[in-house]
């Protein structure tokens, strides 16, 4: 098993940055990548961007390409989400997840893990 807990969700204003983290704990070894995922009120959750594990590369939604950067710690079993020139629009619940296999890293059905998720307000 492997725990995830998020933290750094908040209420901003459009135009400003936050920075998520994800710590990973339990069974970390079993990781093949990590990602995050929102969901905002009345949508499906939707794929942000995602990191491998053990080369660090990484993948975006077009809609936060430029704006977000995720990264990992390794050594923390940690990974982080910074977003910036947040729109009210990214206004969401974040959650972040863990995947064993290596699968579609922008699919929700390939991630194992779940954290509890944190709250993303941006206003205008």
């Amino acid at each position: 098993q492997v725990q995830l807990v998020e933290s750094g969700g908040g209420l901003v204003q459009a135009g400003d940055s936050l920075r998520l983290s994800c710590a990973a704990s339990g069974r970390t070894f079993s990781i093949y990548a990590m990602g995050w995922f929102r969901q905002a009120p009345g949508k499906e959750r939707e794929f942000v961007a995602a990191v491998m594990w053990s080369d660090g590369s990484t993948h975006y939604a077009n809609s936060v390409k430029g704006r977000f950067t995720i990264s990992r710690d390794n050594a923390k079993n940690t990974v982080h989400l910074q977003m910036n020139s947040l729109k009210p629009e990214d206004t969401a619940v974040y959650y972040c997840a863990a995947d064993r296999l290596g699968r579609q890293t922008n699919n929700q059905a390939s991630y194992d893990y779940w954290g509890q998720g944190t709250q993303v307000t941006v206003s205008s």
